[in-house]
């Protein structure tokens, strides 16, 4: 069975790691170039204030996807202390400190 859910349904400062993505063609190619690739650890920011779009920290930069986007990435929540960051062993979000006030 598995424990994969979307990387919509992230919670603010849960960490995950991509298991696969359920998109094709051009919306594929758009997810891998930004950074989404298997094996590949992803924390949620935050989410706006209505809700969408939703900040994630990826490969060492702050990306905002839409949920219909976020909802055609696997992750598996459970893998993520498995996997060493390879962009630093603990990356904060202080970049993005005052938004984050308002996000949530």
């Amino acid at each position: 069975m598995s424990d994969n859910v979307c990387l919509a349904d992230l919670k603010r400062g849960q960490r995950a790691v991509i298991a696969k993505l359920a998109a094709y063609d051009d919306m594929r190619r758009r997810l891998q170039d930004i950074g989404l690739i298997e094996g590949t650890v992803v924390e949620c920011l935050g989410k706006s204030p209505l809700g969408d779009p939703t900040a994630y920290l990826i490969r060492g930069a702050v990306i905002a996807l839409r949920s219909e986007e976020s909802g055609r990435v696997l992750v598996d929540p459970k893998k993520e202390d498995e996997v060493k960051l390879r962009y630093g062993e603990e990356i904060s979000a202080l970049t993005v400190s005052m938004e984050e006030r308002v996000w949530d």
